[in-house]
C-alpha cells in the first residue's frame, strides 16, 4: 500500500546476497520498518501536531511584543527573527508551492526526460545544473526538490539538486560577487557543483547495490516518448480556467504541507537562538582554524539561514575572520546539514536513512574543501 509520501507503508524485504554493515546498521536503526501513514506526513483527519505548535510559536512570537506593554527583550529578539524570516521567504515559499502546483501536472515521463534516467551520472549532472540555475531560495527549492521526488526523480538526483540549489541563484550568484568578488564567487559555485555531484553519484551507486531504498516512483519512458506531446498534456492540464487555478492553488498548498511544518520549526528555532544566545558567542570564533571551521558548522546547522541572508553572512566570515573556507562551508552547510532539509526528506521518502545519507556523505568534502580553502588563502 502506498503512503501519502510516495513509500510502501510495509517493510521491505532485503535482498540476497547484499551485506554492507555500516548502511545495513543505519537501515536497521532508523529505517527497518516504513513510519505509518501517521507518522509520515499526519494526511488529512491526523492533527498535526508540529505543524500546529511550530505555527502557534510563530504566531505568539510575533504577537506578544505588541500587545505587552513591556515586553522582555529576549521576546522582542523572538519576534523580530520570525518576522524577519517570515519577509525574507515568503516570496520563495510563494514561488514553492507554484512549482509543486505545476509539478502536479507535470506528466513523469516528461520529469524523466528532462533530468536524465535516474541512477546515471548525466542523470547527476542534469540534476546539479537545474539546481544551480534554479533562481530560489533553499526555503522554496525544498519544496521543488521533494516535487521532483514524487515525479520520479531518483534520490541522488534529489540530494545534487538540493545541496546545488539553495545559494546558487543567478540573483544570489550575483550578490556574492558583488560582496567577495568573481575570482572566489566562480571559485565557489564550482566547488558546490562538485560537492552535489560527487554526493548524488555516490547515492545512486548504493542505491543500485541495495544500500539504500529506491524511489517508487521512478518509470522507464516509453519507447516513443514525445516532448509535444508530454507538454501539449502538460499544457491542458495547467489550462488558466478560475476552478482549475484554484484547484492548483490548493494541490500546490496541500503537496507543501510536510515542508511547511518544517520550516516554521526551523523558524522558531532559529529564533530561538537569536534570542537566548548572545551576539559575541556566534561572532567572533570563526576563524581559518579546524575549530573555526567546526564552529562555523555548527552555526549554520543550528541558525536556519535564508539564502538571502547567508551571502552577506558568508561574506563577513570571508573578510573579517579572513577565512574563505569558512564562508563556503557556511553556504554549503546549509544545504548538507540544515534539519528541515532531512526532516523533508524524512517524510517524502519515509526512510530516515534517505536523511541522514545527506550529511554523512557530503559534510566530510565539505570540510576538507573548507580546509584547503583557508589553507591557500
Amino acid at each position: 500500500m502506498k503512503s501519502c509520501c510516495g513509500g510502501s507503508t510495509t517493510p521491505e524485504k532485503p535482498r540476497s546476497g547484499e551485506n554492507a554493515p555500516a548502511f545495513d546498521l543505519l537501515a536497521a536503526d532508523f529505517s527497518a520498518k516504513k513510519p505509518s501513514v501517521a507518522s509520515c506526513c499526519a494526511p488529512r483527519g491526523k492533527f498535526d501536531y508540529v505543524l500546529c505548535v511550530s505555527l502557534a510559536l510563530f504566531a505568539l512570537g510575533v504577537m506578544l511584543p505588541h500587545m505587552l506593554p513591556h515586553a522582555p527583550l529576549w521576546l522582542e529578539k523572538f519576534s523580530h527573527t520570525c518576522m524577519r524570516l517570515a519577509l525574507q521567504s515568503w516570496p520563495a515559499i510563494l514561488a514553492g508551492i507554484v512549482a509543486m502546483a505545476i509539478l502536479s501536472k507535470t506528466p513523469k515521463e516528461l520529469v524523466a526526460a528532462i533530468l536524465g534516467r535516474p541512477g546515471t551520472f548525466s542523470g547527476i549532472l542534469r540534476a546539479t545544473g537545474a539546481g544551480v540555475l534554479l533562481d530560489l531560495c533553499n526555503h522554496g527549492i525544498l519544496l521543488v526538490g521533494m516535487g521532483l521526488y514524487k515525479r520520479g526523480a531518483s534520490l541522488g538526483q534529489t540530494i545534487a539538486f538540493l545541496i546545488a540549489s539553495p545559494w546558487n541563484s543567478l540573483s544570489l550568484t550575483l550578490l556574492l560577487a558583488v560582496l567577495i568578488g568573481w575570482p572566489s564567487t566562480l571559485t565557489f559555485l564550482l566547488l558546490s557543483a562538485v560537492v552535489g555531484i560527487i554526493t548524488g553519484w555516490l547515492v545512486d551507486l548504493l542505491t543500485k547495490a541495495g544500500r539504500l531504498p529506491a524511489n517508487p516512483n521512478s518509470i522507464t519512458l516509453p519507447e516513443h516518448f514525445s516532448y509535444r506531446d508530454s507538454f501539449r498534456e502538460m499544457a491542458h492540464a495547467l489550462s488558466p480556467r478560475p476552478a482549475n487555478l484554484l484547484a492548483l492553488l490548493m494541490s500546490g498548498i496541500r503537496d507543501s504541507r510536510m515542508v511547511l511544518r518544517w520550516l516554521l520549526l526551523g523558524f522558531v528555532l532559529t529564533a530561538a537562538v537569536n534570542a537566548f544566545v548572545p551576539a559575541g558567542v556566534l561572532a567572533h570564533h570563526f576563524g581559518p582554524t579546524l575549530l573555526g571551521l567546526l564552529l562555523t558548522l555548527l552555526a549554520t546547522t543550528l541558525l536556519e539561514v535564508c539564502s538571502e541572508g547567508s551571502s552577506p553572512l558568508a561574506a563577513e566570515l570571508f573578510h573579517s575572520a579572513h577565512a574563505p573556507g569558512n564562508a563556503f562551508a557556511f553556504l554549503m552547510a546549509g544545504a548538507a546539514t540544515d534539519y528541515t532539509e532531512m526532516l523533508s526528506l524524512k517524510s517524502t521518502t519515509g526512510r530516515w536513512i534517505c536523511a541522514l545519507i545527506l550529511p554523512i556523505l557530503s559534510v566530510p568534502q565539505v570540510l576538507v574543501l573548507g580546509m584547503l580553502l583557508n589553507q591557500f588563502r
